[in-house]
């Protein structure tokens, strides 16, 4: 299956990253010479999207500006800058803005390099795992030792035929969510229209059994605070000479 929309979790104020958030909004920080922004709507256009909501609130003006020079994508904004609505209800506002097919939800601080050359993208992999029959949300996650810059927090434990389950102390499989989902926009037709947490979500999708994962190919990155931006850096040119071999 291929999805062709997209919503991209961007309006953060990005506390941990200052001093360099007071000047500039986080997913404009640029790690490996490239706004962190950029790796998330690149990943979606190699995908086959078309189209992506971005919502905006921390230095709209500046977000405004550099989504008007991405050309690989139609970009739509979804204007928080009177109120944070917070990762559950900006998802909910910006869903409006998409037709009800299936839709890729990305983290604009997240993101992930050194996919597998000649094998489906991480994308693409999820979208064909997704099945609405069975899943109100496939998500994609990573195994801790493929992560730079996490705090070594365990999201979920993940089951021999998918299911996530919340992790707790000494359970197996443990996971980090990657910050990629794929759903249907009619999930969220109950939702609230003030701010509130897309863990809330998770949480009902767990209880009915319909929340499932699938492990993500290639390293993935987080950039919390201005002391992992290094770190970052390192992983990107590690995994570019593995790349050049």
């Amino acid at each position: 299956m291929t999805i062709k929309q997209a919503m991209v979790l961007a309006a953060g104020l990005g506390t941990r990253m200052r001093p360099i958030t007071d000047r500039i909004p986080k997913p404009l920080v640029k790690i490996g010479g490239k706004a962190m922004l950029d790796y998330g709507l690149d990943l979606l256009a190699a995908a086959g999207v078309e189209k992506a909501v971005v919502n905006v609130h921390h230095h709209a003006d500046q977000m405004l500006a550099h989504l008007h020079s991405y050309k690989a994508l139609e970009i739509v904004v979804s204007d928080e800058t009177q109120a944070l609505m917070n990762s559950g209800g900006g998802l909910a506002k910006g869903l409006k803005l998409l037709d009800r097919d299936p839709v890729f939800v990305m983290n604009a601080d997240l993101f992930w390099i050194g996919e597998t050359a000649g094998r489906p993208t991480n994308l693409a992999r999820l979208a064909d795992f997704f099945d609405a029959e069975t899943m109100d949300m496939a998500l994609l996650c990573v195994e801790l030792d493929r992560t730079t810059g996490h705090n070594g927090k365990k999201d979920f434990s993940l089951a021999a035929d998918g299911r996530l389950t919340r992790y707790s102390e000494g359970a197996p499989a443990p996971v980090v969510y990657a910050g990629a989902i794929v759903l249907k926009p009619g999930l969220f037709d109950d939702a609230p229209d003030d701010a509130f947490n897309l863990n809330i979500y998770f949480d009902r999708a767990i209880a009915n059994g319909r929340l499932y994962g699938l492990i993500l190919d290639g390293e993935w990155l987080t950039v919390g605070t201005p002391d992992a931006i290094d770190a970052a850096d390192e992983t990107i040119r590690r995994v570019a000479r593995s790349e050049m071999t």
